[in-house]
Formats: C-alpha cells, structure tokens, sequence
C-alpha cells in the first residue's frame, strides 16, 4: 500500500480554523480513578512475566536445555513481537467490533495466555504420556516450547492495545499520558511483586498436591500451581479492565481532527513494509528515542534472561538438578525480583514528578546510568564470591545481601524502562496519522531486534567464556551506559514532533 499522499498547504503552516459549526467536539476528559482501573490489566500480565522470568529459565535446562542454549528458547518472544505487535496494532486500529477496537484484543490475548500457560506447566506430564523418560526429555521439551511460542504470541497480543487503549483515552493531553503510562508501570510493578513472590515459595506443590506426578517432582509441580494462580489473575483483572474501558465501536467514535489520523475508518494507515517507509518522516528526536529503546533492551534482556540462573550458579554455586544450591539460589533470586518490584512501584508513583521538573529524557537518561552501575556491580560481586565462597557450599551473607540489594536498586530503571519511552513515542509520532496500535508497534521494533540480537548470541558467547552470565552482563554494562549519555544529551524537553508529510489522505 503506498504512503497517502498529503496536503501540501500543510506544510506552509498551521491549517486554518475550521467554522465553530463544523470544529471536531472536544473529547472529554477521562477521570483518573477510570485510567486506573483500564490499567489494572497490566498486574495480570505482568504476574505471568514474573513467574516466566523468575522459574523458566531454571525450569528449561532441568529439562535437558544446555545453559549455552536456554537464551534461544527466549528468541520466540522478541520474534513474535516483530510480528505480531505490529500486526495487532494495525488490526486493532481499524477494528470496527460492537465491543471497541481494543477489548477483543486485550480479552483473546488472556485466554491465549491461560491456554499457554496450562500447556506448559504441563509439558513434562505430556512428554512422559509420549514416552519421556531419563534426565534429558525431547519432548517435554518439545510441548514447553510450542506453548511458550503461543504464551508470547498472547503477552504481545494483550499488552500492545492494552498500551494502545490508554493513549486512546487520554488523546493528545501528554501529561495524562504519562500519568496513564505511570498506572501502568505501578501496576507492572504490582504484578511483579505478586508474580515474584509466588515463585520464591516453594510449597504451592503442596497446598496443589495433585500437581505432583509420575513426570513432575516437587520444582515442576510448584511451577505448575503458580500457573493455576496466574490464570485466576489475569482472568479478574483482564475484567476490570475492559469493563471500565467502555470503547464505542470504531463507526460511533468522535471524529479526531485530520492531523491524528486516530479513529478514522477510512484513513489508510501504513503496515510493516510500509510502516517501514514512514521512518523518512521521523523527527531526528524520534531517531533518538528509538535509539536509545534499542540500546536499553541491549542492557536489560541479558538481565531479564538470566537474573534467578546467576544467582543459582554464580552466587550459590549450584547447577540445575545437582543438589539444592541452584533451586536455593533461584528462590533468593525471585526473592530480589520481587524487591525489585516493590522499588519500581514506588518510582512509578513519583514519575511524573520527576519527569515534570527534570525532562522525560534527563530522567530516562539517569535511569540508564545507574543500569551500567548496577551490571557492573553484579560483576564484582561475581568476582567477590569466587574469592570469599566460604567452605560449608554456601556463599558469604554479605555477597548474598549485595546481590539482592542490586536486584533491587534495578528496579528504578526498570520503572522508566517500562513508562517513559512509551509516552515520548505516542506523544511524539501521532501526528505521523498512525494510529495509536502502530505507535506502540513502531516502538517494539526497537525493542525487539536488539532482544533478537541478545538471544542468539548471549548463550553461546557466554558458553565461549566459560558458561557463566558474566559476559553478557560486561556488554549490558555498556550498552546501558551508552544509553544513557546519549538520552541525557540528545533528547530535548521540546512538545511533540509537528505534523510532517504525510499527515493525511486528501483524495477523495
């Protein structure tokens, strides 16, 4: 589909006044406590996350995953958001659905989830029906991918309009998009909090004592209850959600004035290829924001990939299905996430502030800082242990402590992370006339290819070096730090990108 053409006159100045009888009435503005409860939903996805980042990785190479490989099980999630996010938000933007253009997105996106979270918690029974036996087992393996894949295909599918819908409801006000992207990141931080908690305890097994089986130890069972848990959350919240959202189908929503190009049923909005060919409209700031996105995942995934197997390996020593220190290890892991979670609520309630009195960009930037610092820590404290591993086989208090402190101070860039560059975005590129699906989409290109990156090459360069996660977090170090003097320098405190080229369709 090509670029819609423009009109020219736009670009000499601001179009004239429209008539007072033909202006577009203005959108009311939504209460807060509603913005609220339509971000609520981001708690249930983000418990699912949580428990993903915390027990998957441990959980892949009990099965018989090499370390060197278990970052490649993850390559689905950056894939499927290449895809699908995009794809999504161009559907949901035009959906002409009785219930909105986002609810039937958000609400089959969270049954894709408790699908996809049933079939992997029980991959290890299936594979055992399928004649599964030994320590290594293909086809556990097997089903555990097939419902990962479909388990990240459903977090891209529910989390991009769930974003979509609050720019949506706050429109062009950019300060109440920041405040609906800080609900949002409180209530990702609720989430973790919730999610991380659930897998630092290691007796769900026996409150579900029907979880454990033939093929299923007590370690799989717990998985497998904190999933049932999971599909109770995201069920209630998901429903708080679209229940307050109230869309009006795409035929009955207020007319948005021609330079948002948002709710329009006939504008022609560009998809992949063609999204492709509207980065030559992008803003130099927009370049930056977009930049600096791709080098902050560069840091964080890394991270995210390995936080609960470094504690298990690198600070307790342990290996999956060798003793108890690795399982140990990856409990007090979950027990920092969840720490984490508790600092990014608390920075996601005073975002706003910060953002208002020091720049969206100087505090993103900041964020990225104490990132590299944080990595580099988890580095000497790695070095530490190696010194200081005291004789009984368990590591120095004192390293145990720092290790959890650092989890937790990661929680104030992750508040950022999870707020800030979604606001410049949708405040920046909408007058771009993609709608607010495809903002979100534009941005997950940044994220995702870096992810891309980090999942083919982190398990195999960290395997070069010995098999340890050290390696990847020395390139997160950097990659963070580059980040972050590069927003604290580059992205200014100006408004929104004005309308450029290709604003509108004027044919007829």
């Amino acid at each position: 589909m090509p670029i819609p053409e423009y009109d020219r006159s736009r670009t000499r100045g601001r179009p004239p006044l429209q008539p007072a009888a033909h202006r577009t009435p203005a959108r009311p503005r939504v209460q807060l406590r509603r913005l609220l409860r339509v971000a609520s939903v981001a708690c249930g996805i983000q418990f699912g996350w949580a428990l993903q980042l915390s027990l998957l990785t441990p959980y892949v190479q009990e099965l018989g995953i090499p370390h060197a490989w278990a970052s490649v099980i993850w390559l689905c999630g950056p894939l499927s958001g290449l895809l699908v996010q995009p794809l999504v938000g161009h559907m949901s933007d035009r959906c002409t659905s009785r219930f909105g253009r986002r609810r039937p997105f958000i609400v089959v996106g969270a049954l894709s989830i408790a699908v996809a979270v049933l079939i992997i918690g029980h991959s290890a029974d299936i594979g055992w029906m399928l004649g599964d036996r030994g320590i290594t087992r293909p086809w556990a393996i097997g089903v555990f991918v097939f419902g990962f894949w479909i388990l990240d295909v459903a977090n891209n599918m529910t989390q991009g309009p769930c974003r979509a819908l609050l720019a949506d409801l706050t429109g062009k006000d950019h300060r109440r998009t920041r405040v609906a992207n800080a609900y949002f990141s409180l209530f990702m931080a609720v989430g973790n909090v919730l999610g991380f908690a659930t897998g630092s305890f290691s007796g769900w097994y026996k409150i579900f004592s029907f979880t454990v089986t033939s093929a299923c130890d007590a370690d799989c069972a717990n998985l497998k209850s904190a999933f049932f848990l999971d599909i109770a959350f995201i069920t209630i919240t998901t429903y708080v959600s679209v229940s307050a959202a109230q869309e009006l189908p795409l035929s009955e929503t207020p007319s948005t004035s021609a330079e948002e190009g948002i709710g329009q049923p006939n504008s022609q909005e560009a998809f992949m290829w063609d999204l492709f060919g509207t980065f030559r409209y992008f803003s130099g700031t927009v370049w930056i924001i977009l930049l600096v996105t791709a080098l902050t995942w560069i840091g964080w995934f890394p991270f995210l990939l390995f936080d609960t197997d470094w504690m298990g390996r690198e600070i307790y020593g342990g290996k999956p299905n060798e003793g108890q220190n690795y399982n140990i290890g990856v409990r007090m892991g979950a027990l920092g996430l969840m720490l984490q979670s508790v600092v990014l609520g608390i920075t996601s309630v005073l975002m706003e502030k910060l953002c208002s009195k020091w720049g969206a960009g100087i505090v993103w930037g900041i964020s990225n800082v104490i990132m590299a610092i944080s990595f580099l820590g988890m580095l000497v404290v790695t070095y530490m242990n190696k010194v200081e591993f005291v004789s009984s086989g368990f590591p120095h208090e004192g390293i145990v402590v720092a290790a959890v402190m650092i989890f937790a101070i990661l929680g104030i860039p992750l508040a950022i992370t999870y707020s800030v560059p979604y606001a410049l975005v949708s405040t920046r590129i909408e007058s771009l006339g993609l709608g607010q699906g495809l903002s979100m989409g534009v941005l997950n290109l940044a994220i995702v290819i870096p992810q891309v990156i980090v999942s083919i090459g982190s398990g195999p360069w960290d395997q070069l070096f010995g098999g340890g996660n050290s390696p990847a977090f020395a390139v997160a170090a950097v990659a963070s730090f580059a980040a972050g003097i590069i927003a604290i320098l580059a992205i200014p405190r100006s408004s929104a990108q004005k309308p450029k080229a290709i604003i509108s369709d004027t044919r007829p």
